[in-house]
């Protein structure tokens, strides 16, 4: 079933855009990222144009991360004022990729950053995580494997402003998470992603919060950076396009539902390889398509007056 989107100014298949959005949504249950890294990119692969892609992702990724934070309550798995940290730092953040968005836009360069920055940042993040994921499962197959240490303090649990996290168990400064909330938050207005895929590793390694409750805490904050961004792009570019987004999240808020169940019977090991294995085939799809010929070249130039 063949739908005309306004906005994009293209005709798409009904039931392929439900699919995408079942697929982000399981992504989003099962890691605890908002999905934007994978839908942003399909749909450029459909060819909606970039900055369409970016605005309208980010309703998806709300919608999935609701459907998973509600799935994260029911275990008693989110650090409220964790989240709300990372929140305040997320806004900030999205406020001033907004601006940089809307300057690129005026340029005529933002569809090429978006890519470009899709293909440097996936690229980076997947590679470290499989490094250390590979490592880590490598490392629970052998018998005598030593307990790697639930926390370890780094120079920034030395930093001012300390504050008490006790769902997490820490005592440590609110700097870093804040720090950590505005490179999410502006990374979701430039490249229309939740910024899960940065946070999750950035709340474990760097903060030393407990791998049970940063899922839930991350889908938490990603919710409120990514609505704002979305009424930001909404109102600063007109570039949101609502039947689109309706699409995205009925296939995402059933998919999230089903990735948390899978989440569950998977190891944490098992769970990061196959999050970094993702990130960096959507990398290597979207530089493949900056690099090779395209199948249509044609260019538009302004007649003489």
């Amino acid at each position: 079933m063949q739908l005309y989107l306004p906005i994009a100014e293209l005709s798409v298949n009904a039931f392929a855009l439900l699919g995408l959005g079942g697929i982000v949504g399981i992504l989003s249950g099962m890691f605890g990222v908002g999905g934007g890294f994978i839908i942003t990119p399909l749909l450029f692969f459909m060819g909606i144009p970039p900055a369409v892609a970016v605005a309208t992702g980010a309703n998806l990724v709300v919608a999935s991360s609701v459907s998973g934070v509600l799935a994260q309550l029911k275990r008693k798995a989110v650090d409220f004022r964790m989240g709300l940290v990372l929140l305040v730092g997320g806004l900030i953040g999205s406020a001033l990729g907004i601006w940089v968005f809307a300057w690129l836009t005026t340029l005529g360069q933002i569809d090429l950053f978006v890519q470009l920055s899709y293909v440097l940042f996936l690229g980076l993040i997947g590679a470290m995580m499989l490094k250390e994921s590979l490592g880590a499962l490598l490392r629970s197959r052998k018998p005598n494997a030593p307990i790697r240490r639930a926390h370890v303090h780094y120079a920034v649990h030395k930093l001012p402003l300390k504050m008490k996290f006790r769902a997490s168990g820490l005592y440590i400064s609110v700097i870093p998470p804040m720090l950590a909330g505005a490179s999410v938050g502006f990374l979701s207005a430039i490249m229309g992603v939740g910024g899960g895929f940065i946070m999750v590793p950035a709340m474990i390694y760097l903060l030393g919060m407990p791998t049970k409750v940063v899922v839930g805490t991350s889908l938490f904050q990603i919710i409120f950076v990514t609505a704002f961004t979305t009424v930001m792009h909404a109102v600063a570019s007109q570039t949101v396009d609502m039947v689109l987004a309706l699409l995205l999240i009925i296939g995402g808020v059933l998919g999230a539902q089903i990735g948390s169940r899978i989440g569950v019977m998977l190891r944490a090991e098992q769970l990061r390889v196959l999050l970094a294995l993702m990130v960096l085939a959507v990398c290597l799809r979207i530089a493949l398509g900056l690099l090779l010929t395209p199948s249509e070249v044609y260019s538009i130039a302004l007649g003489a007056p």
